[in-house]
């Protein structure tokens, strides 16, 4: 089969869907283990856990 008659691979619709969340500043699939700090989200995880039980013992 030549270039010209073969069908294009790109699925159109998965396109659709990945412009739409990059157009709404999401990242659609892109995100890279090694731009991961797990140990800084951690300790995000635990600073919001932290607050969480302030705020609940506030109450």
């Amino acid at each position: 089969m030549d270039n010209q008659q073969q069908a294009s691979k790109t699925n159109k619709q998965e396109v659709r869907k990945q412009n739409a969340a990059s157009a709404q500043g999401q990242s659609y699939n892109t995100e890279f283990a090694s731009e991961t700090n797990a140990q800084e989200v951690r300790q995000q995880n635990a600073q919001s856990e932290a607050r969480k039980q302030q705020n609940s013992s506030q109450q």
